[in-house]
């Protein structure tokens, strides 16, 4: 694999408060990568160190071969499309377009043109006082239409309907794969993106979880169904990573192809959500809820 970014042994710590730590990982060149993970895990910090935006405590960051922070050269190659984005007050939606183009020598005008039309983008309106789904869909036309080498989109998506969301990644993928690019989108949508992901890094409380190949992860799990003896006999002779029970009946995720389960247990594919909430909620196993109290004097106060 070649790599367009990397971080070796990188801890990042705040007020005592570590964030990522001891991570390395690479973000393979011209590929879609999914950075995913829940609240907290790391994911914007990790984005930050990549774009430049911070030093990290401990470790090294490499993107195109070079330490980013305040390296012109490497920066300007690099578009970075924050979550919550922030512009001057007196721009207009015209303004935040002209200062990209000025900012990415690879910018395409006419594709930026395209996606005004598309999201239906007032020009002259300013950014604002624009919806929250209208200034994701700002973040959207710039992180595209820049054409920058490293590409990372963080929560790109927030405050769009269904069918917005759908345009930016169909836009996306046509446009990548006319001009590929390295691109990480850091998202919760996971079920949305996971079609377009080719890659998949996970972070869990500041740690890689996961770090594969988006493909062989879709084919690397089953779910199965049955009753708990049987299922935990199962999962006892592979890798367990999720377990649900109910009564005398399981619910599983396990590291195994399809065709390793016995008769007797209902099987199903694992898609790469499920997997990776899995994963997020290793070690931990849902039992059966408690019996209501009879009488409401015994519940607890």
């Amino acid at each position: 694999m070649t790599a367009a970014a990397a971080v070796h042994d990188v801890t990042m710590w705040f007020r005592g408060h570590t964030a990522l730590d001891s991570v390395s990982t690479a973000f393979e060149a011209d590929a879609i990568t999914g950075l995913l993970g829940r609240n907290g895990a790391g994911k914007t910090t990790l984005m930050q160190l990549l774009t430049g935006h911070r030093l990290p405590t401990r470790g090294r960051v490499e993107v195109f071969g070079a330490t980013p922070y305040e390296d012109d050269a490497v920066l300007a190659r690099v578009c970075f499309v924050k979550e919550g984005q922030r512009y001057p007050d007196q721009f207009r939606v015209r303004d935040a377009l002209g200062a990209a183009a000025t900012v990415f020598p690879g910018w395409d005008a006419d594709l930026a043109a395209d996606l005004v039309r598309d999201f239906d983008l007032p020009l002259r309106r300013p950014v604002k006082k624009l919806s929250r789904g209208m200034v994701s869909a700002v973040g959207i036309v710039i992180g595209l239409a820049s054409r920058a080498p490293l590409t990372l989109f963080d929560e790109p998506y927030l405050g769009l309907d269904a069918v917005a969301r759908r345009l930016f990644y169909d836009r996306l993928l046509a446009d990548y794969a006319a001009h590929p690019r390295t691109v990480i989108v850091s998202t919760h949508l996971i079920e949305e993106v996971g079609d377009l992901l080719e890659r998949v890094v996970l972070l869990d409380t500041g740690r890689v979880a996961l770090d594969a190949d988006a493909e062989s992860l879709r084919t690397s799990a089953v779910t199965v169904t049955g009753p708990t003896a049987e299922v935990q006999a199962f999962a006892r002779r592979h890798e367990l990573l999720h377990l649900e029970s109910l009564g005398g009946h399981s619910r599983a995720v396990v590291r195994s192809r399809a065709d390793d389960v016995p008769a007797g247990l209902a099987v199903e594919p694992t898609s790469l959500q499920q997997l990776v909430v899995a994963l997020s909620l290793r070690g931990h196993t849902v039992p059966a809820p408690a019996a209501a109290p009879d009488d409401l004097e015994e519940v607890p106060r």
